[in-house]
């Protein structure tokens, strides 16, 4: 059985190239979502973290894409057992 995974670095890219084509910064985003420091939002462009559903929603919203657009998933051969 094949298992996606989501690959963080390359989402994390995909994130900041989206942002910038969208001609958004960093302080743009956290001024959306309400975050009193940026940090949620490094962390998601460099592959740390991924956001949450509900802001991945908001974020595909503002960079004008599909959250297909932004995440990268990478499928990995693995057991399941049932």
């Amino acid at each position: 059985m094949t298992i996606p995974t989501i690959d963080l670095a390359l989402t994390g890219a995909n994130i900041t190239r989206l942002r910038k084509a969208a001609g958004l910064t960093v302080r743009d985003l956290q001024a959306v979502f309400g975050f009193s420091t940026p940090q949620a939002i490094y962390k998601w462009q460099n592959g740390a973290s991924l956001p949450t559903v509900d802001n991945l929603i908001v974020l595909a919203a503002l960079l004008r894409v599909k959250i297909d657009d932004i995440l990268v998933v990478n499928n990995a051969s693995a057991s399941v057992v049932a």
